[in-house]
């Protein structure tokens, strides 16, 4: 199967550079992937439909194969109140940094419908999704384009649901991501398991083409997914110090510095459960936080963005996997070859 859905995606190498929203994923490094002999997709969470057009259409240039992400509706609309209870907490915080908060949530569902149109009328060779499992007639459309349709998935319960919606493969994500988990339930927690065993029971329960993230840092890593069963490998926070990655300033010297001392799994930042780096806002508010997505999104976005400008660490989403000290600085196919070698 491994080296069917290789061919499938037009690749040599069963690599993928993963899809990383918020700037760290670039058509640099997506067509990087792809002329290291491996596949990238771009992340179509948070753009404008326009910008993810001209995404499309400058790695499309290139002529290398690639997909898209799509970051599908299901939403965890918040409480008011708590709302407002966390958004006074954090005040301070943004007037530290000269922000003005939103005073009401703020709930959207990413330009979805505007997103399907793109997809339409200038089609990729794959789709995935992350959060929820589109609808059948959204699925029909996008495989009326010749796109395979990848699910990402965090448990058996939910690779189920999605090969029986038709999904042609499954990102399944272990809980060591960096970055957000995709779980379709994200007010409960994801059991804690080893990508190799999580996938090969995924293997086990569903006969679909599988992806592996989460994790994976080295040649070894990769390897173990594989052998799991594991058709391809995904990888995110290994890139986020590449040439090609656009990851900020701030966020590529945090994951250099000795002094951080590892990962955690918050929801502080987004109303969604990601992995970070410790900093002072996991640490203060991981444990006020409410849930809701978009909504705590779109209430931190403007804090985050002014902290990264200026260097703030500690007010910065830091996303990273368990893995993240081997993310070295250099280009991204030296990193895909290297974590090849065992394949």
């Amino acid at each position: 199967m491994s080296i069917a859905f290789t061919r499938a995606l037009g690749v040599s190498l069963p690599l993928i550079a993963a899809p990383m929203a918020g700037g760290a994923g670039t058509p640099a490094l997506v067509i990087a992937a792809a002329r290291a002999g491996g596949l990238g997709l771009l992340a179509a969470g948070y753009k404008t439909p326009q910008a993810l057009a001209a995404e499309i259409a400058t790695v499309a240039a290139a002529s290398v194969p690639f997909g898209v992400n799509l970051f599908a509706p299901n939403p965890v609309p918040v409480d008011p109140a708590a709302y407002r209870r966390y958004a006074g907490l954090l005040a301070v915080e943004a007037e530290r940094h000269g922000v003005t908060l939103p005073p009401t949530p703020v709930e959207d569902d990413d330009h979805w419908h505007d997103k399907l149109d793109v997809l339409r009328a200038d089609p990729v060779p794959l789709i995935s999704f992350t959060f929820g499992i589109p609808g059948r007639a959204d699925l029909a459309a996008l495989r009326a384009t010749g796109a395979l349709l990848v699910q990402t998935v965090t448990g058996v319960d939910e690779a189920k649901a999605a090969a029986e919606a038709g999904l042609d493969a499954l990102a399944v994500q272990a809980p060591a991501a960096g970055g957000h988990s995709g779980t379709l339930t994200p007010t409960r927690p994801v059991a804690d398991t080893t990508l190799p065993d999580l996938v090969a029971a995924i293997r086990h329960a569903v006969d679909l083409p599988l992806i592996a993230a989460g994790g994976v840092a080295n040649a070894a890593d990769a390897a173990a997914a594989v052998r799991a069963g594991a058709a391809a490998v995904a990888v995110g926070t290994v890139l986020l110090r590449c040439d090609e990655a656009g990851t900020s300033a701030v966020h590529r010297a945090a994951l250099a510095d000795p002094a951080r001392s590892g990962t955690v799994v918050t929801h502080a930042f987004t109303g969604r459960p990601a992995r970070a780096l410790r900093n002072d806002f996991t640490d203060r508010y991981g444990e006020l936080a409410p849930y809701g997505y978009p909504a705590v999104h779109h209430l931190t976005a403007g804090l985050r963005r002014a902290a990264a400008a200026t260097g703030d660490a500690e007010r910065v989403h830091l996303w990273a996997g368990t893995g993240f000290r081997e993310a070295t600085a250099e280009p991204a196919a030296a990193i895909l070859t290297r974590l090849a070698t065992l394949l």
